[in-house]
């Protein structure tokens, strides 16, 4: 099932910086969001603080790193980023059932952890694709110099 030493696609590079960039910044956009709702009008960015927005977000993350750690599984053979991943989720989704308006510090702390733990489902895959391009390259490669062999 492996696709040899072929290096990963660049879909497959981007989608996980980015949905590792994402995942962070919504861990921190949650994390802080209880200290900034009072400035964000002031900067036209209200609609960060808007549920839907949240859920969307959240929604869309959770499909781009399922997405993107399953090409990763099929390339590299390992599923070690799915024990971030799966946790990751379930916290995000945690966050989003808790209702934000009473417990507004569980709610951040859930999507923030969350956010946090998707992350580094992506780095993980990274690195592990990483790893098995790496390796399968120098499985194919030929050494400069090859070993004498006495007969």
């Amino acid at each position: 099932m492996s696709t040899g030493p072929h290096p990963p696609s660049l879909f497959a590079r981007f989608a996980d910086r980015f949905g590792a960039t994402a995942s962070f910044l919504c861990a921190v956009h949650c994390a802080l969001l209880p200290l900034v709702l009072a400035i964000l009008p002031a900067l036209g960015l209200s609609f960060l603080a808007d549920h839907r927005f949240e859920h969307a977000f959240i929604a869309f993350a959770s499909m781009l790193a399922l997405t993107t750690l399953i090409v990763g599984v099929r390339r590299h053979q390992r599923f070690r980023a799915f024990w971030f991943l799966a946790p990751g989720i379930v916290l995000l989704f945690a966050g989003i059932v808790v209702d934000f308006d009473h417990a507004t510090r569980l709610h951040a702390a859930l999507v923030a952890m969350g956010g946090s733990l998707v992350a580094l489902a992506h780095i993980t895959n990274l690195r592990l694709s990483h790893r098995h391009a790496h390796d399968a390259r120098a499985a194919t490669e030929t050494p400069a110099h090859p070993a004498r062999v006495i007969v």
